[in-house]
C-alpha cells in the first residue's frame, strides 16, 4: 500500500484525531467527513483497535508495511512492547527533525531528509526511518543552512521536547535519551494496537 497524499483534514475528522498534533482540523468541523458525519455509531472493539492504529499511522505518515515493520521489531526488546513500539516511531529520524524545529510539517522533515540535507553525526543519511540512537546529534548540510525555510522555522519554534538539546546557532539537536511514555501522544492508547496486531 503507498502512501497517503490526500486530504489530512478529512482523516483527521475521520479519526476523531489531530493528526497534526495542533487541533486545527476538529477546532471548525469536530464530526466525521459526510452527510452522515455527525451521527457516530458505536464502535465495535475491533473497529477501536483499528481506530487507534490507523492514527498512529498518519501522525507518523507511514505505510501499512512500516507500521507493521517497527511492530515486529518492537516486540523482540525488553518490557512493554506497545511503548516500545512508540518510542521507535518517535525516534524515527525524520520525525526528530521535525521535533527539533528544523521544518513545520513531518512530510517537510520527510523530504528534506531525501534530499540528503539532514546529517546524523556528521555523516548524510537520506532514510527517513533511521532509528536516532542515544547520544547522536543531527545537523543540517551547509547548504539547507543557508534555506529560507529552515531559518524561518527556527526562529518560530516554541516548545522543543526535554528528550531533545537543541543548538539554534549551529543547527544541530542531540537526542539527550529516549522519551518518556508520557512525553508524547498521550491521547493514545497503545494496548488497542498492541491487540490489533495480536489477532
Amino acid at each position: 500500500m503507498s502512501r497517503y497524499t490526500g486530504p489530512v483534514y478529512k482523516v483527521a475528522r475521520r479519526l476523531n484525531y489531530s493528526i497534526t498534533e495542533t487541533g486545527k482540523e476538529l477546532k471548525k468541523r469536530p464530526y466525521a467527513p459526510g452527510q452522515h458525519g455527525k451521527k457516530r455509531r458505536k464502535l465495535s472493539e475491533y473497529a477501536l483497535q483499528l481506530q487507534e492504529k490507523q492514527r498512529v499511522r498518519f501522525n507518523y505518515g507511514l505505510t501499512e508495511k512500516q507500521l507493521k515493520n517497527t511492530f515486529k521489531k518492537a516486540r523482540l526488546q525488553k518490557g512493554n512492547v506497545g511503548v516500545n513500539f512508540l518510542v521507535m516511531l518517535e525516534t524515527r529520524l525524520d520525525n526528530l527533525v521535525y521535533k527539533a524545529g528544523f521544518t513545520a510539517s513531518k512530510k517537510q522533515a520527510r523530504q528534506i531528509v531525501n534530499h540528503r540535507h539532514i546529517l546524523v553525526d556528521d555523516k548524510v543519511v537520506n532514510i527517513p526511518s533511521y532509528q536516532v540512537n542515544v547520544g547522536q546529534t543531527i545537523s543540517i548540510s551547509k547548504k539547507a543552512t543557508d534555506f529560507e525555510i529552515v531559518k524561518e522555522n527556527l526562529e518560530s519554534i516554541l516548545i522543543v521536547p526535554d528528550y531533545i538539546e537543541l543548538n539554534k546557532e549551529d543547527k544541530t539537536a542531540k537526542l539527550k535519551r529516549l522519551p518518556r511514555r508520557e512525553e508524547f501522544l498521550q491521547d493514545i492508547k497503545e494496548n488497542l494496537i498492541v491487540e490489533y496486531y495480536n489477532k
